[in-house]
């Protein structure tokens, strides 16, 4: 194997991987080993048909491109593993060379880190951001749980209201057609949570148990199904049910059920001061933002689009994660919002841009201020990761690897780099 670096325009760069004539043949001869049974050639039982003879047949390229992609699977991870240059990117595959009987050669285009000319960022002055908690403040998180051990009442004498969940039967149509994923049977529905599309649940409201109506609405023009974007649909709906939301009293029977005190004007001092705290790093946050974005603007920042795009669909794979953390997986997220990955990825990406600036920012004061972690410090965080994968600390070392273990320095050292700029900061 032999690797090669050519440095382009614009932080990307072009990688040459050469692989050894012998590891293509091996290669060749595993393409043809998985697809061998599909083979059937008169003379020869099925499966049992030389690959020298497949090869005259059909042409040696009929393994070409299996043999290409284990290969490149095989050595592009190997390579840039070596490779000196940071790869914040998806690499651009291009095959250069695939013959028999000469080394495999193929390229990857990837966006490499690129270098930054940093501004000023000691003494930066920012706004003082009030950290007083409000009374308003502390009753909505009050009413907040207040809502939380709510119980559900079934009603019959009255119409829906909104904030009551109904329960409906639905067939949606277009041009009097039903369409895909336009039916829902005993559906439950809170009215006003904006589940469904606008102007869906205030139709509802006013409606009692037993009525059969239309819901008369329009989808969104940029609706993910393009075959019902910006048309007009018919629900044919049937109330079903309907449960009111019956909230606790606000007194010391309640702080007692959801707090360790025994009256709620305790429970009402814990909450002050447990969102205080919340705000207080809330605050901290912010000003660590709004500090790394004024050094952004004044330093020069070029960065890559591949390196963008990256970090956007590591931000969408957190955020389909995080859904699904909830009970719902990121196909069902798109469906119920109407929206598309391609629109959510848009999105993401002025917090993509903001994420790479803010890390190339730190990274650069670190390196600039010969900052660099304590073996302490690494150790410390070695240990907080093996507890978080629940392992013992020597078996998390044995399994990382050098660029691994640089990454856990580089990220101890943006947070000290962090810490000196807020520190030299200046509250106006």
């Amino acid at each position: 194997m032999s690797l090669s670096v050519e440095k382009l325009e614009g932080s990307m760069a072009k990688l040459t991987i050469e692989v050894p004539a012998e590891d293509f043949v091996k290669a060749t001869t595993a393409a043809y080993n998985k697809q061998k049974s599909k083979f059937s050639v008169p003379g020869f039982r099925k499966g049992k048909v030389p690959q020298a003879f497949i090869e005259k047949m059909y042409g040696p390229e009929i393994f070409y491109e299996d043999a290409a992609n284990a290969l490149i699977n095989e050595y592009y991870p190997k390579e840039i593993e070596e490779c000196e240059e940071e790869i914040v990117s998806n690499p651009e595959i291009d095959v250069e060379q695939i013959e028999k009987g000469k080394p495999f050669i193929f390229t990857a285009v990837v966006a490499i880190k690129p270098e930054i000319k940093l501004g000023e960022y000691k003494g930066i002055e920012i706004e003082k951001i009030d950290t007083e908690v409000s009374e308003d403040e502390v009753m909505a998180e009050i009413l907040k749980a207040q809502k939380e051990n709510s119980r559900s009442v079934p009603v019959e004498a009255r119409a829906a209201q909104l904030d009551d969940e109904v329960t409906i039967n639905f067939d949606g149509y277009v041009n009097e057609e039903a369409f895909e994923g336009g039916k829902g049977e005993n559906y439950k529905l809170t009215l006003g949570s904006h589940t469904f599309i606008d102007g869906f649940e205030d139709q509802i409201v006013g409606k009692n148990i037993g009525d059969k109506f239309d819901v008369n609405v329009t989808f969104p023009e940029d609706y993910q199904a393009a075959n019902l974007a910006g048309k007009p649909a018919v629900f044919k709906c049937e109330l079903i049910g309907i449960n009111a939301t019956e909230l606790p009293e606000l007194d010391d029977e309640f702080a007692e059920e959801v707090s360790e005190f025994d009256t709620f004007e305790e429970y009402k001092e814990d909450t002050k001061k447990l969102l205080a705290a919340k705000k207080e790093k809330s605050v901290q946050t912010e000003k660590e933002n709004k500090l790394i974005d004024k050094i952004a603007e004044a330093s020069e920042i070029e960065i890559p689009e591949p390196m963008i795009e990256y970090n956007q669909e590591q931000m969408f794979n957190e955020f389909a994660n995080s859904m699904m953390y909830q009970g719902l997986n990121i196909d069902q997220y798109l469906k119920l919002t109407g929206s598309s990955k391609e629109q959510l990825m848009e999105q993401i990406k002025p917090d993509a841009i903001a994420r790479i600036k803010s890390g190339l920012v730190l990274d650069a004061i670190a390196k600039k201020e010969g900052i660099t972690p304590s073996e302490e410090a690494v150790e410390e965080e070695l240990k907080t990761m093996a507890e978080a994968y629940q392992m013992e600390v020597d078996k998390l070392k044995d399994i990382m690897g050098d660029k691994e273990l640089e990454s856990i320095k580089r990220d101890l050292a943006a947070k000290e780099a962090l810490k000196l700029v807020v520190d030299n900061s200046k509250e106006v």
